[in-house]
């Protein structure tokens, strides 16, 4: 069997290869991709039996990848979040293995997608995943200028925002940085807390972009994130616990 992994987390990339290669010697990892346009890009040009797929991209949802390519592949969804787990597997010949991955899981959902047979409504499992959570709808994207040009960029697609010389700045995951006209009192309000966190009064990081916190005298923490910010990120004395609440969620 040929699999495909896409997993924008490098680490929980591979260590789902390393998971694979040791429980199924017959299971190939042909490809692997961080994104919704490097999988659309790499399944155009491949075929494989199986596909271990992120619900959240950096670049968008999952369920963009199937409106533009025709999936033929069984998929296994990975994900941090019951509430999608649980509709992906009811939704549909798709199974699930919730983040972190364990052997006995990935065991399990190998196996059923060795059994299964059919198609899956790619169109009903994104319906119902989208309204797993039963939660309001947060911002999908936002419009940005640059130059004479406007860009509609996904909220998925956003590392941090931060406030700077009266200005509000929206970096991206590729590191491009736009103005953002927006305050960060109104965008605090519009994305989802479950990815977005404000840490001080200047700045709101995405939970993706965070690498390493180290604890600071005077009770602050400082973040490490990807792409790497101009500034020094830290942690408000105030919203620490509530900060560390919402890592372990």
């Amino acid at each position: 069997m040929k699999a495909f992994i896409i997993e924008d987390e490098i680490m929980a990339q591979k260590s789902l290869i390393r998971a694979l290669s040791y429980n199924f010697p017959d299971i190939d990892v042909a490809g692997t991709a961080t994104s919704v346009k490097g999988a659309v890009a790499w399944l155009k040009e491949n075929n494989v039996d199986i596909i271990f797929m992120d619900v959240e991209l950096a670049d968008g949802t999952c369920f963009e990848i199937f409106r533009q390519v025709d999936v033929r592949a069984k998929v296994i969804m990975t994900t941090a979040y019951d509430s999608y787990a649980l509709k992906a597997f009811e939704a549909g010949s798709v199974d699930y293995l919730l983040k972190p991955v364990e052997p006995e899981h990935l065991k399990r959902a190998v196996a059923r997608c060795r059994m299964s047979g059919g198609s899956i409504d790619y169109e009903a499992l994104a319906r119902a995943i989208d309204g797993a959570s039963g939660k309001r709808n947060y911002k999908e994207r936002y419009i940005v200028r640059f130059n004479d040009r406007i860009i509609p960029l996904a909220t998925s697609s956003i590392a941090y925002i931060f406030s700077e010389d009266k200005n509000n700045y929206l970096v991206t995951f590729d590191g491009q940085k736009y103005i953002i006209d927006s305050s960060l009192d109104v965008i605090s309000e519009e994305l989802d807390p479950e990815y977005f966190f404000r840490i001080s009064r200047g700045c709101i990081v995405s939970m993706k972009a965070i690498g390493t916190i180290i604890k600071q005298m005077g009770g602050r923490l400082r973040i490490t994130a990807t792409p790497e910010p101009p500034f020094e990120m830290t942690v408000s004395r105030s919203r620490v616990d509530d900060f560390l609440a919402w890592l372990e969620r």
